[in-house]
């Protein structure tokens, strides 16, 4: 009889830790010589609550992190890929919940009483300046990806060139990449990229391809070729991100559906119904219909007697006279008219005459001022030194 009064008597100290947020259930929580620390990583459309008790927090305690929690987070605005991490005790009570929102920014929270305590903390961060370079096999993603880097970076580097090289026509394999880049790093955890400081595209038959992060008046980086001139031109060098192409621009190719030899002055990008076709320059909206053979499409006229044609999509985002602005989506991919799958049939014409939209040859952007022109080529020479010795061609 008195050992059952004393197994009660210690099954209700044990409820009432439970209820006091002071310890786990045994079976939600690590036991003596079990795994110390749970880190949970939220899901697309998880709540905290969900991932705290996927961490293996009772709904008492998640409860009463939430509550203390509410005053400084916007719980609603939760974004995949936040951190949490619940450290236990040997004797399996929970020690301490840490939820990070941010690669620098933790909070934490440690029991106290019946209430938990809740301390935000900062994390210092890192910039450390690394060389990236490699060669180009089957596709600029899986290169880099060979190297650790992320599709952030493929992003970065493509954006870099895109007035000058269109990576879906013109890159080969064999191809060069190198590049100087700010890796940020949180307890030598890497969390994202700063700047590219500087960045080189070597392709086959080409001149290298500069990109040169430099200051200007207003402060901000800008990015100039090796001559000092502005990356940015009056064309990008293609109306998609990231495809392949599947007809180059000929003056003879057969028509796949109407047969036949015809002059096809256009580029064809085969690309997933719905991909976003961005404006290749500032313009303004001449036509934004249905066209024939051509499908739905939109032609664009730009400065120096130039226009461009965007055909076969599947829909039309902009109006006539509508003025749009260099990388702005007008339309999506598709296959309308007198298309054999979705792709999309881009063509430019200069004064009225078709031309080849990879081999035209573009206005170039503003140069460094002439005041600033000599920092800026021993800025550049300083850059082209250190990525030679880390990283040389």
């Amino acid at each position: 009889m008195l050992l059952m009064r004393v197994q009660i008597a210690v099954r209700a100290v044990a409820l009432l830790a439970i209820a006091l947020g002071l310890a786990v259930p045994p079976t939600a929580g690590a036991r003596p010589g079990g795994t110390p620390v749970k880190e949970t990583v939220l899901r697309l459309g998880e709540t905290l609550e969900q991932a705290l008790r996927r961490s293996r927090v009772d709904a008492a305690q998640a409860a009463g992190i939430i509550a203390a929690l509410r005053e400084e987070v916007a719980l609603r605005r939760l974004q995949p890929g936040e951190r949490v991490r619940v450290t236990w005790g040997q004797d399996g009570r929970i020690r301490q919940v840490t939820y990070q929102p941010a690669p620098t920014v933790q909070y934490e929270f440690r029991p106290e009483g019946s209430r938990w305590q809740l301390r935000k903390v900062s994390l210092p961060m890192v910039t450390r300046v690394v060389s990236v370079a490699g060669t180009l096999e089957r596709s600029l993603f899986e290169s880099l990806e060979r190297l650790g880097e992320t599709p952030a970076l493929v992003a970065r580097l493509v954006h870099l060139f895109e007035w000058d090289f269109d990576f879906a026509a013109d890159a080969l394999p064999g191809d060069r990449f190198r590049l100087l880049i700010e890796k940020r790093f949180v307890n030598d955890e890497f969390v994202g990229y700063g700047s590219i400081l500087i960045a080189q595209y070597r392709s086959a038959g080409r001149a290298t391809l500069t990109a040169v992060a430099f200051p200007t008046r207003d402060g901000k980086l800008h990015y100039f070729d090796a001559a000092g001139r502005s990356v940015r031109k009056m064309f990008l060098r293609a109306p998609l991100d990231f495809t392949r192409i599947t007809s180059g621009y000929s003056q003879a190719r057969r028509h796949p559906i109407l047969g036949g030899v015809r002059p096809h002055l256009a580029v064809d990008y085969a690309a997933p119904p719905g991909t976003p076709v961005r404006a290749v320059a500032d313009g303004i909206v001449e036509a934004a219909g249905w066209d024939g053979g051509n499908g739905l499409s939109i032609t664009l006229r730009h400065a120096r007697s130039y226009k461009t044609t965007y055909n076969h999509l599947s829909q039309v985002t902009v109006r006539r006279g509508q003025h749009v602005r260099q990388r702005q989506v007008i339309g999506r991919v598709g296959s309308t008219g007198l298309s054999t799958g979705p792709h999309l049939d881009y063509r430019v014409m200069r004064q009225g005459r078709l031309v080849d939209p990879l081999a035209e040859r573009f206005v170039p952007g503003a140069p460094v001022p002439g005041s600033r022109l000599a920092a800026f080529r021993q800025h550049r020479d300083t850059l082209l030194k250190r990525l030679e010795r880390e990283a040389p061609f």
